[in-house]
């Protein structure tokens, strides 16, 4: 408090420049916020995944259909019987219903393995 002639005025004094670090830190805080919202929300970045889009059958890249099954379970278990027989397979919901995809390499194999059925 700074007295005058002795006397309590009430009145402080800021000492040196302290009244400054005081609106610097709130800005930097803001800004630090910014900087991570901005990171955090940054197009492509999720933390969900994006749920599976449906393409047409032809869209599996090298992939080869060799089975249309008519329910996921199925084509799970036509996947399962192959992946048995050593064959590499994937299903895949595509605009048409569910197909079984293999390489192109084991497709006569897939096929083989599939007719015993």
């Amino acid at each position: 408090m700074i007295q005058s002639h002795g006397r309590n005025t009430g009145i402080v004094e800021a000492a040196g420049t302290s009244y400054v670090w005081g609106p610097l830190v709130a800005f930097a805080a803001i800004g630090v916020l910014i900087l991570v919202l901005r990171w955090a929300n940054r197009p492509g970045s999720s933390l969900l995944p994006k749920p599976p889009r449906r393409g047409p059958p032809d869209e599996y890249g090298t992939l080869v259909a060799v089975a249309t099954p008519a329910t996921e379970a199925e084509a799970a278990r036509l996947v399962g019987r192959l992946t048995g027989a050593g064959i590499r397979a994937t299903s895949a919901r595509t605009m048409s219903g569910f197909r079984v995809y293999v390489w192109p390499r084991d497709e006569s194999r897939a096929a083989d393995v599939l007719a015993g059925d």
